[in-house]
């Protein structure tokens, strides 16, 4: 299983606070099957969530170093859970940001509410320009959560949706199980995601896990988990 998203490059966000925490925490994930990671800090400008690309990769390399050291075979990466911004396009030439693992594909975040001017011709102004956008847990937005319509929209106008384990059962609560059973049903999904930030959160993604089951078939897991993101290693810039 391949993974892309999760807050697990120490000391940089609201995830992982030590290196010690991020060797734990990826050891967990090899040993429930995950064999690919793409680790994406979060990118929240003006804040101090703006940890920069190449301090984001020389972590990830003592992360990779620490594993070495044992019989952790998983492989990592690095990309941005990127929260909506005009200047996105210029945040990546700056170097300020990285797409997913050096591909063409952004993992994209909005605010909670689902609400920030102009959303929609944000992302698809990015797919125009040869992009792929993904939505990071649309699920769990409120505004989408009373009205799907716009995430419709957005789908069929070529945004790749990843929700989350934990939101199949309860982990943001009852409106965002509800929503993505509604996605899984649509076939709306792309890929789930741990987007794991502390060991606290395994429970949920345990649960999810085991909960998957219950709606796709094993050829349908190995698409969901396996082929959808490995398109984006493929897709990689040499």
């Amino acid at each position: 299983m391949i993974d892309i998203h999760s807050h697990l490059i120490p000391g940089v966000d609201d995830g992982a606070k030590t290196l010690e925490d991020s060797v734990e925490l990826i050891r967990d994930l090899e040993e429930k099957g995950f064999d690919t990671l793409i680790i994406t800090p979060h990118y929240v400008a003006e804040t101090a969530y703006t940890s920069p690309r190449q301090t984001n990769r020389l972590l990830l390399a003592k992360i990779q170093g620490r594993l070495r050291n044992s019989s952790n075979k998983i492989k990592l990466y690095v990309g941005n859970e990127i929260y909506i911004d005009r200047e996105i396009e210029e945040l990546i030439r700056d170097y300020k940001i990285a797409p997913l693992a050096d591909s063409k594909y952004l993992l994209i975040e909005l605010p909670m509410s689902g609400e920030f001017d102009d959303y929609e011709n944000i992302l698809i102004s990015l797919i125009l320009r040869g992009y792929r956008v993904i939505l990071a847990h649309p699920e769990r937005y409120r505004s989408f959560q009373k009205d799907m319509k716009p995430l419709r929209y957005l789908f069929e106008n070529g945004v790749m949706l990843q929700c989350n384990y934990g939101s199949l059962v309860g982990q943001y609560g009852k409106k965002a199980e509800k929503l993505v059973k509604k996605l899984i049903k649509e076939d709306m999904v792309y890929t789930f995601s741990t987007d794991l930030h502390h060991k606290s959160q395994e429970v949920y993604l345990e649960k999810g896990l085991k909960k998957l089951r219950k709606y796709y078939k094993n050829s349908e897991l190995d698409q969901i988990l396996d082929k959808n993101p490995r398109q984006i290693l493929e897709s990689m810039i040499k």
